[in-house]
């Protein structure tokens, strides 16, 4: 832990002001977290507020960081606007990128800062498109730069005692839309809505994958918790249907992260 910490400082030493892209993620809070303690005044956390952005996930980033004292902003960004991200092609999360880098862009400039994401190592060999926005930017990744993984930013978030340590993956509301299918507010809104009562319902770890126009929700729970959600099929079919969805499907291979990307060699390049 003392090595990976002194690499993840060395690193940002080296700057001489940040602001970074924070999701309030296992990984942009290690990372904000981390800026903080190294660069003090001159590092600033910023969270993009759009439609795909849970208001859970929002009130979690802005109490983490009220937590720990982090210079903290939230800017809207534009994304939902822009017809290339609404038509959720294989490159939508460029667009998405393209659209926080424009707006921390100013923040940077007036600060003299450089724009940072919390990419890992592990995130490198994933269909990102957004990590081409970022390089186009500018915006560095300091965990990619001190060697860490997935699991050495869990590892180091337990260290320090960050809450966000265990953490499950949260990517964006946009993520769970069928690639092709339009990305639209009201989409997102029924997502957000079914996630939720799904929380509520103990599946803590949880998607709703939006298909065929947002008609179709295909729940993933983790493989084990399988058995558990077919006993209370009827209460999970009744809070995706009221969410407003019209047909439920429980998927049978369970949860796994990026299980979208299977519909990837459907798309037009």
């Amino acid at each position: 832990m003392d090595d990976l910490l002194r690499r993840l400082n060395d690193r940002l030493s080296a700057e001489t002001a940040l602001v970074v892209a924070y999701s309030g993620g296992a990984d942009s809070a290690l990372l904000a977290f981390a800026a903080a303690r190294v660069l003090g005044a001159r590092a600033l956390a910023v969270t993009a507020v759009s439609p795909s952005l849970a208001a859970a996930e929002r009130s979690a980033a802005r109490a983490f960081a009220r937590r720990h004292g982090l210079a903290h902003l939230e800017v809207c960004t534009d994304e939902a606007e822009r017809p290339e991200y609404a038509a959720n092609g294989r490159d939508r999360c460029y667009h998405c990128k393209s659209a926080l880098f424009d707006a921390l862009a100013p923040l940077a400039a007036a600060m003299g800062a450089r724009m940072a994401l919390g990419t890992n190592l592990d995130d490198l060999g994933d269909h990102r498109p957004g990590q081409r926005a970022a390089a186009e930017r500018g915006a560095v990744t300091p965990l990619v730069d001190a060697g860490l993984t997935k699991a050495d930013v869990r590892a180091l978030s337990h260290e320090l005692g960050l809450v966000t340590a265990d953490k499950p993956a949260a990517p964006c509301l946009a993520s769970r839309v069928s690639y092709g299918d339009p990305v639209t507010p009201e989409i997102l809104r029924k997502i957000e809505t079914a996630e939720a009562a799904l929380r509520d319902l103990g599946f803590p770890v949880c998607r709703v994958r939006a298909h065929a126009q947002g008609t179709l929700a295909r729940v993933e729970v983790p493989s084990e918790e399988i058995p558990r959600a077919a006993e209370v099929r009827t209460r999970i079919d009744a809070a995706v249907r009221d969410a407003g969805f019209t047909f439920c499907s429980l998927d049978l291979s369970g949860f796994a992260s990026g299980r979208l990307n299977a519909l990837l060699p459907l798309l037009p390049l």
